[in-house]
């Protein structure tokens, strides 16, 4: 009997090993799981995504028309499955309302085409240099930085410095130039104009140095600034110029070139990475696409409209020499590559 005993206990206590591991197993393959399905919520997605795009220039536009080029190409390499939604014309905001959304998180902005000297107050001091005045002689000049190794280290200096955007490729819009709502001849005649400028350190100290007064305006509300006399006078590319209208209410432009207008099309970090590294590729891709798209499309454009401009009864002055404007700069110029002076260097012998 107690032989029949103990082999019950073996029995039962062998019949509760069993459950016990089984149990156990069962445990461990729901923590597997579920620790599987947190590591996919984190992980990239390879399903179809679509970016919100923000520019603040008419889908006519020189930076408008390369937005749609890189659409186009980044939705046929993607074969549908990432779609770039484009709200142009300012519809999102200015430039700095749109980076203060991008860098805000939320994901309501992934993507934006900026002036590159918007990026000096958020983590991006070396694109600072592009917007110097008279840095660059001509467009090959500019591109020749933006094929360059240092092109690459200032797109991604926002990222690496942790303020939440990278960039993804270069552009450019046109050389800058002053227009009036007065007839103007030169240089001197700008002397006690108030043109408005962004909320930009360098713009600002430009527009000292030539003698006027800068006056900070949003750039949707420029067309009724210039209309009500709140400023005499602003600065753009050309493209840009007649895009907006404001050769309606300011009939008179000087081709002074003081800056080329450097562009960057840049992406949320929170946004490359929910991509693949698949779909990262895509966006780079596309974007050599559209920076040489734009390369091939912005004097052309540029000539083009000049002639439109002129049909249409703008006053256009061209700048002889513009050896004054750079002597009215030098102060401003100095100041702002104090800290770059061999970096600057760099881009000056590019040309």
């Amino acid at each position: 009997m107690m032989k029949k005993g103990f082999k019950f206990l073996a029995l039962s206590l062998a019949l509760v090993l069993v459950f016990v591991a089984l149990v156990g197993c069962g445990t461990q393959n729901s923590q597997n799981e579920q620790q599987g399905q947190q590591q996919e919520e984190k992980s990239p997605t390879s399903e179809e995504i679509t970016l919100v795009y923000a520019e603040v220039n008419p889908i006519d536009s020189i930076v408008g028309k390369t937005a749609v080029a890189f659409k186009e190409k980044v939705e046929e390499l993607s074969n549908g499955k990432i779609k770039i939604d484009i709200q142009a014309g300012g519809v999102l905001g200015a430039e700095n309302d749109v980076l203060d959304t991008m860098l805000g998180g939320g994901g309501t902005i992934d993507m934006s085409r900026i002036s590159a000297f918007s990026l000096t107050s958020y983590g991006g001091e070396k694109s600072m240099l592009l917007s110097i005045p008279y840095t660059f002689v001509n467009r090959d000049h500019f591109w020749n930085f933006a094929a360059s190794d240092l092109a690459e280290e200032f797109l991604l200096e926002p990222h690496v410095n942790g303020s939440g955007v990278r960039g993804l490729f270069y552009g450019e819009e046109g050389f800058r130039h002053f227009f009036t709502k007065k007839p103007i001849s030169g240089l001197q005649d700008l002397k006690g104009m108030k043109l408005r400028v962004s909320n930009d350190p360098i713009m600002t100290g430009m527009v000292e140095g030539l003698g006027a007064i800068p006056t900070v305006v949003s750039f949707g509300e420029l067309y009724s600034a210039l209309q009500t006399g709140v400023v005499d006078g602003a600065e753009q590319p050309i493209v840009n110029y007649k895009a907006n209208s404001f050769h309606e209410v300011a009939p008179y432009l000087i081709l002074d070139g003081h800056t080329l207008g450097a562009i960057q099309v840049i992406i949320t970090d929170e946004a490359w990475n929910k991509l693949t590294e698949e779909q990262q590729n895509i966006l780079m891709e596309a974007g050599k696409y559209a920076s040489e798209y734009n390369r091939q499309i912005s004097e052309e454009t540029e000539n083009k409209v000049l002639e439109e401009l002129k049909a249409e009864g703008v006053t256009v002055i061209e700048v002889d020499d513009i050896t004054p404007w750079q002597e009215a700069c030098k102060d401003v110029i100095s100041s702002a590559t104090a800290n770059y002076k061999d970096l600057y260097q760099q881009i000056l012998d590019m040309k």
